[in-house]
């Protein structure tokens, strides 16, 4: 589906680096009302940043999940700002035209509004980042009231929070049973209310993401949540078959990377050992 511009150009979310901006919020609210679906997905580097953006992801979450699918962490809890910021660099140096946005660590944001609206300007100011991502539903709406008026984009995260997991006593689907149901439908209308441009439900009954899309005039954006979201993310590793072992049931891998890089490694070694590599047309005299 597509739209027109006021100078009669053509616009659709997607469609590669070739449309002269980045997609804005209003392009994602826009493409909600009239019944669009997108992608987003995960990225840590320019590289890959990169590959995504030219594909037309039309927006790319530079996550917290970064600390466990790129840094090496058990979990998202140890991640820091300064080691997120360094990555949010990196994605929005490596795009032109994908919304990038920041996902605030646990730490950055609970402890005060005055420290959300500090670190979200960091990731605007110095990451380049076009919007920030936080956790949390009524809690939260302080925060997520001054970072708008503030003039910084921010995208929700109910249902399951990762950076809860501790309290929530491990990754378990979220919202079942008419209390926690209730609970979340009126988190997300909160969120809304509050200014938040979009909404990530994660691990939520489908029948309760359909509930909360068709009450919301804001994208919701599924990650375990079924097919009637807005839109749905995938951390980019599950996506493409990177990650090693199980992963959760939600995630379909329409790649396998990892399987592909095992094999160049190895046949790299071989031929370095065998002394095949470098020939005489690698070479130089």
């Amino acid at each position: 589906m597509s739209t027109t511009s006021a100078s009669g150009q053509s616009l659709t979310l997607y469609g590669g680096t070739g449309t002269g901006r980045r997609v804005t919020t209003r392009d994602l609210l826009a493409a909600k009302q009239r019944g669009e679906r997108w992608a987003m997905l995960t990225a840590y580097d320019a590289r890959i940043a990169g590959v995504f953006d030219e594909a037309g992801i039309p927006v790319l979450l530079v996550g917290d999940s970064a600390a466990d699918n790129h840094l090496g962490y058990d979990n998202t809890v140890p991640v820091t700002m300064d080691e997120l910021l360094v990555l949010v660099k990196a994605v929005v140096r490596g795009t032109r035209r994908s919304l990038v946005v920041a996902d605030l660590p646990f730490g950055s944001y609970q402890v005060s509004v005055a420290q959300a609206l500090e670190n979200a300007t960091r990731f605007l100011k110095e990451g380049g980042a076009q919007a920030v991502k936080l956790e949390g539903g009524h809690r939260v709406l302080p925060q997520v009231e001054a970072m708008v008026e503030a003039g910084i984009p921010v995208m929700a995260h109910i249902g399951l929070t990762p950076q809860s997991v501790h309290v929530l006593g491990g990754y378990r689907v979220q919202g079942r049973g008419p209390e926690a149901a209730e609970q979340l439908l009126r988190d997300a209308k909160a969120l809304e209310e509050a200014g938040a441009f979009a909404v990530v439900l994660e691990l939520v009954p489908a029948e309760l993401a359909q509930q909360i899309t068709e009450s919301l005039s804001i994208p919701t954006i599924g990650i375990g949540a079924g097919p009637h979201c807005d839109a749905q993310v995938l951390v980019w590793g599950d996506m493409a078959g990177l990650t090693p072992g199980k992963t959760p049931k939600f995630v379909k891998q329409y790649a396998d990377v990892r399987s592909v890089l095992l094999g160049a490694a190895r046949r790299f070694a071989e031929e370095v050992r065998d002394g095949v590599y470098p020939g005489e047309e690698h070479s130089y005299h």
